[in-house]
């Protein structure tokens, strides 16, 4: 199963807040009450050389999940407050999966021709600036 088919799943939990001394192994001690766990991920950041601060996990069973949520969330592990709820799958941006130059606006800018529109706008804005302004004498 890909990791995006696991997080849409009810299965899977986001888990925030997390103390840089959590381990994978201290993670699943607090979790393993709530049913068998089939997959824990923590992101780590190699610069810093921990994890990120949050981690995935993924219950067996729905139902171990919304329990591990219901007793979880707002609860302390190592001092700190933890964010438990269901993992959401990352959203992507409209148009991040398109190469850059499979738009109209990237030829266009390539060739100069979205220089010469956007000119072209601009004095069709200020003539009709001004031919609003012949209409309507200001007044003070």
């Amino acid at each position: 199963m890909s990791q995006g088919q696991t997080l849409q799943s009810r299965r899977a939990l986001y888990i925030g807040g997390l103390d840089p001394a959590v381990t994978e192994t201290t993670l699943r001690a607090a979790f393993l009450p709530f049913g068998p766990i089939q997959h824990i991920d923590m992101p780590m950041d190699y610069a810093a050389g921990t994890h990120k601060g949050f981690a995935f996990l993924e219950f067996v069973e729905a139902d171990d999940a919304n329990e591990a949520i219901y007793n979880m969330d707002g609860s302390e592990l190592f001092g700190k407050s933890l964010t438990v709820n269901v993992a959401q799958a990352e959203k992507m941006k409209l148009g991040s999966s398109k190469a850059v130059w499979s738009t109209e606006e990237w030829f266009k800018e390539q060739a100069g021709v979205k220089e010469d529109e956007e000119k072209q706008e601009k004095l069709k804005g200020e003539e009709r600036d001004a031919g609003m302004l012949k209409e309507k004498p200001l007044t003070a």
